[in-house]
């Protein structure tokens, strides 16, 4: 069978395994039911998630110019203490902000090469555990807003990475470590503003088990510009990534805004 239609970064759905979809706009893929089967990728085009023009992507699924206007990819959303809607301060779009940033944050430790420290909105756990490939996440603090959240992960930063080591994490060379242990350590960690927030007794370990039938020893990152067409056998989905037999890795993610086509 053909799909056809504009990548966006994969939905998933928690279970035992966790569950992918790729979402089209008239049609969709349970990626789960691909294991182990030949899968045919080739690239067509682009198409921005924003204006929705025909526009090379830039980055983070968008064109050039909807990057540097449109308020979903404003630096705070990669940099979360940049936060200024709880002060009333516009970055791009006050109304957009306000709605975005002033709601319930968490921050958490995760597991997925090494002990990293991240934030999401509460609304997107564990979905944000599952897109960076956690094996295991515990939530730090629970904040009211996006800059609370931003100005602890600045802080424990300096004790922990703050970004996944994702050829670890595809070849499940993960870290053996214990985040109840590093949740209690951390107390004396967070920022005064934030200290009110940290809950001792909220000691759930989340975790997650990835549909993937074996992992390879070694890595290579697909690039659908330099490789418009690529055919390989899937044996792992984890992360926003498939991984194929020959050791080949493609980050969904990575190539949002592009227009591609699924032969299965």
């Amino acid at each position: 069978m053909t799909y056809e239609g504009v990548l966006t970064k994969m939905q998933t759905e928690f279970g035992n395994p966790i569950q992918y979809y790729i979402v089209f706009e008239n049609s969709f893929l349970n990626v789960n039911q691909l294991l182990d089967k030949k899968i045919e990728f080739s690239f067509l085009g682009y198409q921005c998630l924003n204006c929705s023009k025909k526009k090379k992507i830039y980055r983070q699924g968008h064109c050039y110019d909807c990057f540097y206007a449109s308020p979903e990819v404003g630096d705070w959303i990669m940099k979360p203490e940049l936060s200024t809607a709880h002060l009333g301060i516009a970055d791009r779009d006050l109304e957009y902000e306000t709605r975005v940033q002033l709601q319930p944050h968490i921050v958490y430790l995760a597991l997925s090469s090494e002990v990293k420290v991240g934030v999401t909105r509460k609304t997107q756990m564990p979905t944000r555990w599952i897109d960076q490939g956690a094996e295991k996440a515990i939530s730090i603090v629970e904040v009211p807003n996006r800059y609370l959240a931003g100005i602890t992960e600045v802080e424990l930063k300096n004790h922990f990475s703050d970004k996944t080591n994702w050829r670890k994490m595809l070849t499940n060379d993960i870290l053996v470590d214990d985040l109840l242990q590093h949740k209690i350590k951390v107390e004396s960690l967070l920022p005064d503003e934030v200290k009110e927030f940290f809950n001792p007794e909220h000691v759930d370990v989340y975790e997650l088990n990835y549909p993937v039938l074996f992992y390879p020893k070694k890595v290579n990152s697909l690039n659908i510009e330099k490789t418009p067409v690529f055919e390989g056998k899937l044996i792992g989905i984890k992360g926003q990534y498939l991984i194929f037999e020959d050791g080949t890795v493609f980050n969904i993610r990575s190539f949002e805004g592009f227009i591609v086509k699924i032969n299965v």
